[in-house]
């Protein structure tokens, strides 16, 4: 009897103040949207470091020899010099830590990068092989603005080949990609705040509509979870039915935009997929009814009186 007759409120709610509640769920539709590409550029900025490295970093290539454009290798690296090159780096108090690509793990981060055909690298005549591929120091710095002292220590060592910094290769990348993040999460947070006065308006409208309903709720002794339950569910609608078409939203963005769109063009690098947009709906699924069933706890006790 109890929740057919809690059905039958939320039915007349619904209907009731409908271009209202299509309102707040078109606002919080666009919001969650804006918000799931910022959860979903943040990804894409982790996934940008784990390949080239972040802004951090600096690496330090090893000799190998038989390379024309650096002189300096007439042989490959001893470990006598490796061990100076790592003891320089421990030293210095501009380096945090410090991680050791191999051969063989360089060679694979080539293929998965993509930069040079797979067929190629395979075979009785590859272009070359893991013998050829320098070992690398990969060194996080403490501070990206503190590295001239730590590239001044070692470029002059035996046995290092160059020494690339990340800031200046991918510093304008992760600009861009913070620069798109922070507008999308500015844009979300102005319509979470429309859907949120959305939200507080349509109950306001909803408890004037229902005060005679309520007040003899009030007589017969109804709780007041009783009372508010169908606001909480109208709120809860709206949370499902604006988290659904985020979803869907970004859904067709992965697919027709990302995997269909950017990825093939960049062979290698990598983006964001399915995984990531999985963990874009999980957040989704939980921020959209705590912005919604939180205000109409709130505004239910206001406006119904309790």
């Amino acid at each position: 009897m109890q929740l057919r007759h809690v059905s039958t409120n939320l039915r007349q709610g619904l209907r009731r103040n409908l271009s209202m509640h299509a309102a707040v769920i078109l606002t919080l539709f666009v919001s969650l949207s804006l918000a799931g590409i910022g959860v979903m550029l943040s990804k894409q900025a982790d996934l940008t470091a784990e390949a080239i490295g972040n802004e951090l970093q600096i690496s330090v290539t090893l000799c190998v020899p038989n390379e024309s454009d650096f002189p300096q290798c007439v042989a490959e690296v001893t470990p006598e010099q490796e061990a100076a090159i790592k003891a320089a780096i421990d030293e210095n108090p501009e380096a945090r830590s410090y991680e050791e690509i191999s051969k063989a793990e360089g060679l694979q981060k080539i293929k998965d990068l993509g930069v040079i055909d797979e067929k190629q690298l395979e075979g009785d005549n590859p272009i070359f092989t893991e013998a050829d591929v320098p070992k690398t120091i990969r060194v996080t710095l403490e501070d990206p603005e503190e590295y001239e002292g730590l590239v001044s220590a070692l470029q002059n060592l035996d046995g290092v080949r160059d020494i690339t910094t990340a800031r200046e290769l991918v510093g304008p990348v992760f600009a861009t990609i913070d620069a798109i993040k922070w507008a999308a999460w500015g844009a979300a947070a102005i319509l979470v705040l429309a859907a949120v006065m959305l939200v507080a308006n349509t109950i306001r409208l909803a408890a004037l509509a229902r005060r005679k309903e309520i007040e003899i709720m009030r007589l017969v002794g109804a709780s007041r979870i009783f009372i508010s339950l169908p606001f909480v569910l109208e709120a809860l609608f709206n949370a499902v039915m604006g988290v659904a078409l985020s979803a869907g939203a970004l859904a067709a963005f992965t697919r027709w935009g990302i995997i269909k769109g950017i990825d093939p063009k960049f062979d290698g690098f990598p983006f964001v997929g399915w995984p990531e947009y999985g963990f874009t709906v999980v957040v989704l699924a939980i921020a959209g009814p705590v912005l919604t069933v939180l205000p109409t706890l709130l505004l239910t006790r206001k406006y119904l009186r309790f």
